[in-house]
């Protein structure tokens, strides 16, 4: 068996048990997962890593929001084509609509399903998810 490539995650949320079940969750699959605490750091590991593949952003972060990291992405050639998933708690309408206007691929709002995570995750990373115990979309 030819043992699958990893796929680097920058998951971004100021929770941190909430970046660790994240973070244990993909890690049962072909992702690598980085953890950042609020959206400073999470451009700050952008620039720094350019193997990441997928982010994952809380709305409410410290510095900068979500969904301002998400714009700054979007705004960058570098990062444009990167998939983004956006979380909160909220689950404002508004934040919504603004998530998907500033180019989210996702929007999730907590409480999530871990598995649904994780297989939207593997769709927008090209991830297979067959035989992984993971329902498909």
């Amino acid at each position: 068996m030819v043992e699958q490539p990893r796929v680097h995650v920058l998951v971004a949320d100021d929770e941190p048990h909430i970046g660790r079940i994240i973070k244990m969750k993909l890690e049962q699959g072909p992702f690598t997962v980085t953890l950042a605490y609020d959206g400073r750091e999470a451009l700050e590991l952008m620039e720094s890593d350019p193997t990441i593949a997928l982010v994952l952003l809380d709305v409410m972060m410290p510095y900068m929001t979500g969904l301002d990291v998400l714009a700054r992405l979007r705004a960058d050639d570098r990062w444009r084509h990167v998939p983004a998933i956006v979380l909160t708690a909220a689950g404002q309408e508004q934040q919504h609509k603004q998530a998907i206007e500033l180019g989210a691929n996702e929007f999730l709002t907590k409480p999530f399903s871990p598995k649904k995570l994780y297989a939207r995750a593997a769709e927008l990373t090209g991830v297979p998810t067959e035989g992984t115990g993971v329902p498909e979309r």
